[in-house]
């Protein structure tokens, strides 16, 4: 027996759709060339040209919550072969943007994080943090040194500053440690509210419109899914079978495992200075620093990279959120290998200046994370592990 649906179109949402790079949508005549050229679309149910009907009627609730809007990683291929021009690539990454502020809390910080007349109130917020936890630190480390002993001074433990230049010297560590420890904790609790909503609406989605066979949801057997789903991830599998964009693998790949590099030396410095009392600014000899500046050089390149294929691009659109995160990700990189170029160099004040901005930037990356386009890292592992789980081809 055939379901019945009752169309309710949301304006609004065709309208946020369009304003997030969607702009093309409503050129969609509905040939399904889009669903016929995508390499890596699944046969049961095949995308984008189902979204794309879906979002030109503002059906939110049949999108936001579907798992096909991550599968989709714009490879190119649709955009390219599409005859009336109407980039289909560009229109799911608009919906998922939409949807990454759907699941965000709070909506109001996610809306700020797409609207680029408030980068300047997003930027003044770190701004100010940071420049009064180094007035703290220049000024009033006499006072916090009786107060919490040589640990203030992390790196010498004797209650007096790292002779020379040294980042704790202008901001101390643990204040710079008192902003990001919980504010890592914020992200994952906001990561983890929005994934419970995400994967419960995937399911009623992939149920409704007869994506899979399992009518209760299993959290051991998605678990064990997202396991076997890593590798091709880490591989970048899907990347590659896409034939337009095939080279920006290279370049995710860069960023992807920079990151991993940079967030195990995080882990090993935060353990090495907290439990094992070692002292900072590590040697250039030491492992530990080497794995940190090729992760920060890899980082550099892979985002030049992702810029310049943006801008060799002309039939993908790019966004403001497109170029807000490569900006950030690139302030980020260059910013910390500058601190520790201008350290070596004996400049303190340009190495104190570009540690100050690249604090403002991690907290840019950090702090907004859940609402950014770098949210589809953790929504888009979601997504191919329910694939997996649902047993779809």
């Amino acid at each position: 027996m055939t379901q019945k649906y009752m169309v309710e179109p949301d304006l609004g949402f065709i309208n946020e759709v369009i304003g997030l790079g969607g702009d093309t949508l409503k050129k969609c005549f509905q040939c399904a060339t889009c669903s016929v050229a995508c390499p890596i679309s699944p046969e049961n149910k095949p995308f984008p040209r189902k979204e794309m009907v879906a979002a030109s009627w503002g059906l939110k609730d049949k999108l936001v919550g579907s798992a096909d809007i991550w599968l989709c990683h714009q490879c190119g291929d649709c955009s390219t072969l599409c005859p009336r021009g109407a980039a289909p690539g560009d229109v799911l990454g608009a919906i998922r943007s939409y949807a990454i502020t759907e699941y965000a809390q709070p909506k109001v910080v996610a809306k700020m994080v797409n609207d680029r007349s408030k980068f300047g109130l997003l930027t003044a917020v770190p701004a100010a943090i940071f420049a009064f936890f180094a007035f703290l630190t220049v000024f009033g480390h006499e006072f916090f040194a009786r107060l919490f002993g040589g640990e203030f001074w992390y790196h010498t433990h004797d209650g007096l500053p790292v002779p020379g230049i040294a980042a704790s010297n202008f901001i101390s560590s643990w204040f710079v440690d008192i902003v990001f420890v919980p504010l890592a904790l914020a992200v994952v609790v906001v990561f983890g509210l929005g994934l419970k909503r995400f994967i419960a609406d995937m399911h009623a989605n992939a149920v409704l419109e007869g994506k899979t066979e399992k009518a209760d949801f299993n959290w051991k057997e998605y678990g064990q899914a997202l396991w076997k789903v890593l590798p091709t991830i880490g591989k970048h599998k899907k990347f590659s079978e896409c034939g337009e964009n095939r080279e920006r693998a290279t370049a995710h790949m860069m960023v992807l495992f920079s990151f991993i590099g940079l967030a195990v030396v995080t882990g090993l410095v935060f353990v090495g200075v907290y439990f094992l009392h070692q002292a900072t600014p590590y040697s250039q000899l030491n492992p530990i620093k080497w794995v940190a500046n090729v992760s920060g050089v890899a980082l550099i390149i892979g985002v030049f990279l992702m810029m310049k294929n943006r801008l060799a691009r002309k039939d993908q659109k790019s966004a403001y959120k497109d170029w807000y995160i490569l900006g950030v990700i690139m302030v980020v990189a260059v910013t910390g290998m500058l601190t520790q170029m201008f350290r070596l160099g004996g400049v303190a004040f340009l190495s104190y200046l570009s540690y100050y901005i690249h604090l403002i930037a991690i907290f840019h990356l950090f702090a907004y994370l859940p609402f950014s386009k770098m949210a589809h890292l953790v929504y888009r592992t979601a997504a191919m592990g329910y694939q997996e789980y649902s047993g779809r081809k």
